[in-house]
């Protein structure tokens, strides 16, 4: 999505993407596949039973209900006030519900899956409370993520988002399903670092996208960097003629006066 977003962005909204931002897209196509690799592998819940008693634990119930809190104090009372002026507003609500959103998906899949099995999907509650829950996790998305596209860069929209969002996301994958448990140390440390290479790629991509910065005049910027001159007063220019030997005959010469 960060890559995708920001050359379209360019090419269709006739956005600037210079050698940094590609440079930024890049790193996020890496640190994307370095998660990939080292990512836990899914816990097997194949019923719904089994996913009703993962939604039912206690450190799940705490954390939804964190999310939740802070969706609601977001949407009614720093939304109004902020929204219209720092991104990060409108880009944490569509963060926070994206948490319900995939865990809703995770369910529904199985459910699916229980439905071509010949299993009694359809009477069972949970497959109605995750509709019903990605309907409106889904709405709210959209709702705010279009606020946020109408006022501010469309290229620093989704990048900041894809970090928000991916974030959430691993901590909710770590609390309701417990995919790191199994982990290797290696596996954590890869994870770790294709997430913050992603994060890398993304600063790059914004931090210097206002720099008129190519490859074809990357020598002339480096090479043209302005020095500032160092200007002396008139107390430095008698003390360097007065210690000079001799004056050279181009520079002025200084008479200095003792009464």
């Amino acid at each position: 999505s960060v890559p995708c977003s920001a050359i379209l962005s360019s090419y269709l909204l006739g956005e600037r993407l210079n050698l940094l931002g590609k440079l930024g897209c890049m790193l996020s196509l890496v640190g994307s596949t370095v998660m990939v690799i080292h990512a836990p592998e899914d816990e097997e819940v194949t019923t719904l039973d089994e996913m009703t008693s993962k939604l039912k634990e206690p450190g799940f119930l705490a954390y939804a209900a964190i999310l939740l809190a802070l969706c609601f104090l977001l949407i009614f009372c720093l939304a109004p006030r902020y929204g219209q002026s720092n991104i990060l507003v409108y880009l944490t609500i569509c963060s926070v519900i994206g948490a319900f959103s995939v865990s809703s998906v995770k369910g529904l899949g199985i459910a699916i899956k229980g439905f071509f099995a010949g299993r009694p999907v359809l009477q069972h509650p949970l497959t109605w409370i995750l509709v019903i829950t990605l309907v409106a996790s889904i709405t709210t998305q959209i709702n705010y993520l279009n606020k946020s596209l109408d006022i501010f860069n469309t290229s620093l929209v989704f990048p900041i988002y894809y970090v928000l969002f991916t974030t959430i996301v691993i901590t909710t994958s770590i609390i309701l399903f417990k995919e790191w448990v199994a982990m290797t140390v290696i596996d954590i440390i890869g994870t770790v670092c294709g997430f913050l290479t992603i994060i890398l790629g993304v600063f790059l991509l914004h931090a210097f996208k206002d720099l008129h910065v190519s490859l074809e005049n990357l020598p002339q910027v480096l090479q043209n960097e302005q020095q500032v001159p160092v200007t002396r007063d008139d107390k430095n220019i008698l003390i360097e003629v007065d210690n000079s030997s001799i004056a050279p005959e181009d520079k002025p010469k200084v008479f200095m006066l003792y009464t």
